[in-house]
Order: structure tokens, then C-alpha cells, then sequence
């Protein structure tokens, strides 16, 4: 039987000063007049309808991400946060998450989304090299990256996740290795340390850039994860390595099924309903401006689909599989309302296989399906 899961809240702010190339998220370019007062009405309008979905839960974590959500003044996310308190039960320890760009730090804004009560703030550098940054269309060069690190400090932030990419336009392993190292320095708790990819739709799968080869590539991953795991930096997700305890909460939540609201222009979110044996995952409007339209009072666009049954044993490990610790036998039937007899008869191969391994009520990838971990997955398609 479904049970309920722990919830999350995401919001999207669509707007960034700049449209990367690489970039396939619902972002958008800032426009001469930024509409935060009127964005800030709209999110709260949608929250108030997500919440009669979830009447009387406790909301974990928040993550504010976008686009880039550093461009909204401190005021703003002072207002927006007030208002998720006034309406939701926010849990005492609830991690708050903030996406922001080094192109658009400044001292005192930092404070104010600190005092705000932002209390992990994830800074977007992605490499700290001036070659590749140019090459990626950020606004930002590596001494602001790391200025932006040195004032997240000073302004009392002491949960910092730093964004880096690898496998760059022309990138050697020598300065994939040196952008590793110069964020290991910076001595952050959190690194999401992931592969450049050409998403369609982007202007790079339109006008591919010359990228490493799959030889080059691998040593990358290699080498730089063994820099990371030697500094004390667990990979506890495929692209996601902490210190211990720093994990982030929110993402964990989305790789172990939990339940979150999405508000916001083209924002995603996953719902149980474990008395009517539903799984909803919903969609809203991507459009910034049709999704201003809240403020007045009107519906937002709202899609929904339902999970169903047949769905749901692969919607569950597509996300489970990407921990390192996988899943527990228990959280299966929980999660998705389905015993776990429902992976077979491919979970016994994977096992048999050695994929997949069993250990202590636990399923995860053994080191071997870790590598070919969309080869597991293509084995629970039917």
C-alpha cells in the first residue's frame, strides 16, 4: 500500500541575465524590467492551490532554482519565503536551497538571502577557467567565481554547493583536473561535478562544439573522482559528492521518490495520494509571462499524469539506482504500492548477473552496474 513520503517544495525563477548554449532548462533572458513583486504574488497564488493537494504535510526542504535566482533581490525571496511560512508547515530543520551565478553576487545581497533565511546556497561556476567559461557563454570569469565562494562565507553561509562541468569544448584532463582541485581548495561541503551533454533544442546540438573523446572522457572521470574521494568528497549520487553529513536533502528526496511541489514557470512536481492508490506527477506553464497571469487570480496551467502501475517500477529505480546506497527492499512497496515481486524477472538477473547486488535489506548497483547503470535500467523496460 502507498504510503506518504517526505515532501519537498521546488521553485522556478526562469530568468537569467544570459541563455547558456548548453543550457535545456526552462530559462529565459532577463528582461529590462524584472517582475519580482508581481512573479512573487503568482508563486504564492499557485502554492495555495499545490497545498490543498497535501493538506496537513510537512514540508522538508525548498530548493529555489531556475534560471538564475540570485538576480531576484534579497526583499523578494524575504517575501516569498514569509509567505511559504504563513501557508505551509515548514519543517524547524528544513534545508532552503538558492541556485545562484558568481556573475551576480554582491556582499550585501548575500546577506539578505541569509538572513532571508536561505540556508544552502548552490553557486553555478562550472569551471574556473576563463577559456572555458567563454566557450560555455557564462557571464562570469574565475576570479568571480572565486570571490563569489570568499563572500557566501562572510556573509554566514556555511552549506555551499559549488556546480562544475566536465568534458568541456577542448577540455584535457590536466585542466578538468585543475578545475576538481581549485574547488576542493575553496573547501566546500557539497560538489555536483557532472558531464557537459548536447541536449536538443540547445544551441549547441545545433552547432555542436569539438568535445573530449570517450578515452579522454573516462580519464576525466577517473582521475577527478579519485581527487575528490582523496579530499574527503563521498559520491553518494552519480554526479553529486559530499562531505559526510552534507548530502543535499532535497536532492535525495527526488532520488528516493519522495513527494514535491513545483510553482513556477515550467516548474515539475511528484504527489502520493496513498488513499486513492494514485502517483501524479504535474507540470506547470513554461511560459514566464502566461504564468504572471496567477497574479490576477487565474488558474495556472496545470498538466498531470498519472503514474500507473505499469510505470511505476522504472520511474522508481530510474531515480533509486542514482544513490549509491540504492534502495531498501521495504521503501519499494512504500513508495510505488507494489510488491517487490514486481521487478522480477528482471531483478533476479540483474542479481544473477551481477549488476545489481543484496545486502542487508538493501538493492543498489554493484561497482561493475554502476558503470552501465542505463544498461540495468534498459532491463526493467517492457
Amino acid at each position: 500500500m502507498l504510503s506518504n513520503p517526505p515532501l519537498s517544495l521546488y521553485i522556478h525563477i526562469p530568468w537569467c541575465l544570459r541563455k547558456c548554449p548548453y543550457c535545456d532548462f526552462n530559462s529565459h533572458g532577463r528582461p529590462a524590467a524584472l517582475p519580482e513583486a508581481d512573479y512573487v504574488t503568482a508563486l504564492l497564488s499557485d502554492l495555495d492551490r499545490e497545498l490543498e493537494r497535501v493538506a496537513g504535510r510537512t514540508i522538508e526542504t525548498v530548493f529555489i532554482g531556475g534560471g538564475t535566482p540570485s538576480l531576484f533581490e534579497p526583499a523578494a525571496i524575504d517575501r516569498l519565503l514569509r509567505g511559504i511560512d504563513e501557508r505551509a508547515t515548514l519543517a524547524g530543520t528544513a534545508e532552503i536551497t538558492l541556485e545562484a551565478n558568481p556573475g551576480t553576487f554582491e556582499m550585501d545581497k548575500f546577506k539578505g538571502f541569509r538572513t532571508a533565511g536561505i540556508n544552502r546556497l548552490s553557486i553555478g561556476i562550472q569551471s574556473f577557467d576563463d577559456r572555458m567559461l567563454h566557450a560555455l557563454g557564462r557571464v562570469h570569469d574565475g576570479g568571480e567565481a572565486l570571490r563569489a565562494v570568499d563572500v557566501a562565507r562572510a556573509a554566514g553561509f556555511d552549506n555551499l554547493n559549488l556546480d562544475l562541468m566536465f568534458s568541456l569544448p577542448d577540455q584535457d584532463v590536466e585542466a578538468a583536473l585543475t578545475d576538481v582541485t581549485t574547488a576542493i581548495e575553496l573547501s566546500p561541503e557539497h560538489i555536483s561535478w557532472y558531464q557537459l551533454t548536447l541536449e536538443p533544442g540547445t544551441a549547441f546540438f545545433k552547432q555542436p562544439p569539438v568535445l573530449p573523446d570517450d578515452d579522454t572522457a573516462w580519464q576525466i572521470q577517473q582521475q577527478c573522482q579519485e581527487a575528490l574521494a582523496f579530499s574527503g568528497y563521498r559520491q553518494y549520487e552519480v554526479s553529486a559528492y559530499a562531505r559526510d553529513g552534507r548530502q543535499c536533502r532535497h536532492n535525495l528526496n527526488y532520488w528516493t521518490f519522495g513527494d514535491y511541489l513545483g510553482i513556477g514557470a515550467g516548474a515539475h512536481g511528484k504527489i502520493t495520494d496513498g488513499a486513492g492508490d494514485r502517483l501524479l506527477r504535474t507540470s506547470k506553464v513554461r511560459s514566464p509571462d502566461a504564468y504572471l497571469g496567477l497574479r490576477s487570480g487565474v488558474e495556472p496551467v496545470t498538466l498531470e499524469h498519472e503514474i500507473g502501475h505499469d510505470e511505476r517500477p522504472l520511474e522508481f529505480l530510474m531515480n533509486a539506482l542514482r544513490v549509491r546506497e540504492g534502495f531498501s527492499e521495504s521503501d519499494f512497496p512504500r513508495r510505488t504500492g507494489l510488491p517487490l515481486s514486481a521487478l522480477e524477472p528482471s531483478l533476479s538477473g540483474c542479481l544473477g548477473d551481477g549488476l545489481l547486488e543484496r545486502d542487508g535489506g538493501a538493492i543498489r548497483c554493484s561497482e561493475r552496474g554502476w558503470l552501465f547503470l542505463t544498461d540495468v535500467l534498459g532491463r526493467f523496460v517492457h
